[in-house]
């Protein structure tokens, strides 16, 4: 006989019923006929995850088989409210049930399964309680999908592979609309965050809660029969000499593992990423200035990396309103320390503050940039913050980590907590995926992790992938963190042939999501555009602070809505090779006029037209894009 407990996010009927804003959503904990820990769930009645795995396996306890539920907690009404500097919403109030249950095996070690439940996802995580050393080995969660369920996912890369041995870093294309149970191409699995469509309803599958005491995982690469399982980084994902998998002495909490689940909207539209991350530490609020960047590196490359050329680059951004420069790798070496200095000076008269790139790694791959070996103790990045301090730089990019095992991790947040303290903003690079930190960490402006715009300048094969690509990642990488996509370019790239038309650029700089947006574009390409569309980047918000999802298919099309303030900005980009019509609702707008900035007759051309909500219908050529400001 199973033991079942329901959290029925309906109308309480139960004793262990519990009631949700929306009624929509149903999972059930049980311990099935062979003593094993499963939740199922559904949504309106409709199945979502079939009977999957829950457990976790300690070198110390095993909670695989032999269980029992011995305790469940009353059930509570989880509520907070918490700001995002960097994110999708500026204010989010979060409103979720929360119940323990206590398991425990034949030996009597017991294990308590948190589950949060909101209305529009669901949340779990283990603790092992008490004193004494824990040593992760296994975690047994699982979601069981129906054989008919499809799937958007990232490939994870092999560990120690690519250039200079740099991966895993989260750069490779989606595989789009698959099976699932489809295997992935390499015993490496899967990446979060992780799509799925279920009958009705979309699943996106990530992790959060990441303090650097334990390992970032993944989706393992087996999914028989469409059950994916957690997986665990490769051995050779550590820092030098560092442990790959979660240690304690004392309790252990296992990061949450997050199922944003609802219609295509309500997940577009979820906060759950950073509901389930930790509160955030103290930073000084005067120094966390989100924004947009100039940036020579996406073009230029090395040969950029210059005092005169970032000068320029300086006065660009000056120019265009924005007030960040990332001055990048080797500026120790081909700038110096006395140089940098005029240049931050420089740029302070011009309201400009400057990013300064440093390499992360140790012998954990073969990089060779510079600044290299400056920030692995806690004693070296006290040397590295006061150095630019003097220097007048107010952030870092911090580049080439070597993957997501634990002693990596805690390397990630040793730095974050400690640039905090020190008043620096961050942008991680060659970097995982950040799982919510920006909400713990303010001071992370932003992460790369994710096949960003510089490959697409590296081979034709990438520029002619980026199309499907960048419809893609609105879905996926950049549902709930920051994304350094590092886009927009409106001019030639060398060597490349373009497959985007310039009304697809440009509605990047609104869909993709980041702390701070650095723009590939150069001085000499942004001045081939517009008037009216320099003005448009130059006026574009910093920040965000509301979202709406208009319409879109995963790796097709996507319409999104932003709101800064009273301003609401509307873009939206089509990768298909045919044209698309869009029709629009605005009827929140009322009868607001708004500006329209489209492609226009040839594919470096744009045009300009009024739009007036409240609906309105746009037509999409290839592969182009469009914006819309409604003031």
């Amino acid at each position: 006989m199973k033991f079942i407990v329901t959290i029925l996010l309906a109308i309480p009927a139960l004793a262990q019923a519990l009631g949700s804003p929306d009624g929509q959503l149903q999972v059930d904990v049980s311990v099935n006929d062979d003593q094993q820990l499963t939740f199922a769930v559904q949504r309106a009645g409709q199945p979502v995850l079939r009977a999957s795995r829950l457990g976790l396996v300690l070198e110390e306890a095993d909670f695989a088989n032999g269980l029992k539920i011995v305790a469940t907690s009353p059930v509570k009404l989880h509520r907070e409210q918490y700001t995002l500097a960097a994110g999708k919403k500026s204010h989010v109030d979060v409103r979720a049930q929360e119940q323990r249950f206590t398991v425990a095996n034949a030996k009597g070690d017991k294990l308590v399964l948190t589950l949060r439940a909101s209305n529009d996802g669901v949340a779990l995580r283990y603790t092992v309680e008490g004193a004494g050393r824990k040593q992760f080995k296994e975690e047994l969660t699982s979601f069981a999908f129906a054989p008919e369920a499809r799937a958007w996912l990232q490939p994870m890369s092999v560990a120690k592979t690519g250039w200079k041995r740099t991966n895993p870093s989260y750069e490779e294309h989606y595989q789009a609309d698959i099976a699932v149970g489809t295997a992935a191409p390499s015993h490496a699995g899967w990446v979060f965050p992780a799509l799925f469509r279920a009958g009705a309803n979309w699943v996106a599958l990530t992790e959060a809660g990441m303090d650097g005491s334990f390992h970032a995982s993944r989706l393992a690469s087996d999914s028989t029969g469409g059950t994916y399982r957690i997986g665990v980084p490769e051995a050779s994902e550590v820092n030098t000499h560092g442990h790959l998998l979660a240690r304690t002495d004392g309790p252990m909490t296992t990061p949450w593992r997050v199922l944003a689940i609802g219609s295509l909207k309500t997940v577009m539209e979820s906060t759950l990423g950073t509901d389930l991350a930790a509160p955030a530490v103290a930073f000084d609020r005067a120094r966390l200035q989100p924004g947009h960047a100039s940036w020579s590196w996406a073009l230029m490359k090395d040969g950029g990396t210059v005092y005169e050329v970032q000068k320029r680059f300086i006065s660009y951004a000056a120019d265009m309103g924005w007030n960040y420069t990332l001055v990048d790798a080797d500026w120790d070496r081909k700038i110096g320390d006395a140089k940098m200095k005029a240049l931050a000076d420089y740029a302070k008269t011009k309201n400009v503050s400057l990013f300064a790139w440093y390499n992360s790694s140790g012998a954990w791959n073969d990089t060779e940039y510079s600044p290299k070996d400056a920030l692995l103790t806690k004693a070296a990045r006290a040397q590295q913050f006061a150095r630019l301090k003097a220097i007048g730089v107010k952030g870092l990019k911090v580049d080439f980590f070597g993957g997501d095992g634990a002693s990596v991790q805690a390397y990630y947040v040793d730095l974050m907590k400690e640039a905090a303290a020190a008043g620096f903003l961050l942008n991680f690079h060659g970097a995982t995926l950040p799982r919510g930190w920006s909400r713990t960490y303010p001071n992370l402006m932003t992460v790369e992790a994710v096949k960003g715009f510089e490959f697409a300048t590296f081979t034709q094969e990438d520029q002619d992938k980026v199309v499907r690509h960048a419809a893609m990642l609105p879905f996926t990488r950049n549902l709930f963190d920051p994304m350094d996509f590092t886009p927009m370019v409106f001019h030639d790239i060398p060597n490349i042939k373009r497959a985007t038309r310039n009304g697809f650029e440009l509605a990047e700089s609104v869909l993709f999501l980041s702390g701070i947006q650095h723009y590939a574009e150069t001085p000499e390409g942004m001045a081939t555009a517009p008037a009216y569309v320099r003005a448009f980047l130059r006026e574009l918000p910093r920040r965000w602070d509301e979202v709406r999802f208009l319409d879109g298919e995963p790796g097709k099309y996507v319409v999104l809505a932003r709101r800064a303030g009273k301003q609401w900005y509307v873009a939206g980009l089509n990768a298909d090779d045919t044209p698309r019509e869009i029709k629009l609702d605005l009827a929140w707008l009322g009868q607001r006029q708004g500006q329209l900035i489209t492609d226009g007759t040839g594919d470096r051309e744009f045009a300009e037209s009024p739009l007036a909500a409240p609906a309105a219908t746009v037509t999409l050529v290839p592969r182009g894009g469009f914006v819309a400001r409604f003031r």
